[in-house]
Parts: structure tokens; C-alpha cells; sequence
């Protein structure tokens, strides 16, 4: 599913404030712990429920390239789980 969620890449360093874009939701993967895809990428996000947003980290939870023409990484344990 598509959400507006923070991404981390896109956060505002100088301030630090969250910034929102749009990323999608795959599957869950653990407890409270999500595969997400943004900019092609996959990578793990968990969800707030004091915000009721998600939060993507496409910087350290980088899971992959995603399905899109792009081949996974092949030691990537979250995609084989996955298939």
C-alpha cells in the first residue's frame, strides 16, 4: 500500500525536522517492522502509533534494489524470505 511516510533521506539536517514523501508498504517482516519501497529501494521501516506514520530507512535499512528492472542484492535474507 502507498503512504505518506517520513523518509529518512529526506530529513532536514539543519533543522531536524521529519520530512514526508510517498513510499510503499510491502509486507510485514517481524514485529513492527516493514519492507518498504522508495526510489526503487528496498529497506525496512517500522510504524508509530503515537503518529500513525510510518518511518522509512532508506539509509541504514537498505534491503536491496527492488523487482523494477533493478536485481536484489543476493545476500539480501528479507527478499529470499520473501519469494
Amino acid at each position: 500500500m502507498k503512504v505518506q511516510a517520513y523518509i529518512h533521506s529526506l530529513k532536514d539536517k539543519e533543522n531536524g525536522h521529519n520530512v514526508l514523501g510517498e513510499a510503499e508498504i510491502l509486507e510485514c517482516i517481524g514485529d513492527n517492522q516493514y519492507l518498504a519501497e522508495y526510489n526503487g529501494v528496498l529497506c525496512t521501516a517500522i510504524f508509530n502509533f503515537f503518529d500513525g506514520r510510518y518511518y522509512v530507512d532508506d539509509v541504514y535499512g537498505i534491503r536491496g534494489k527492488s523487482k523494477n528492472g533493478n536485481q536484489l542484492h543476493e545476500n539480501c535474507d528479507v527478499y529470499r524470505s520473501c519469494n
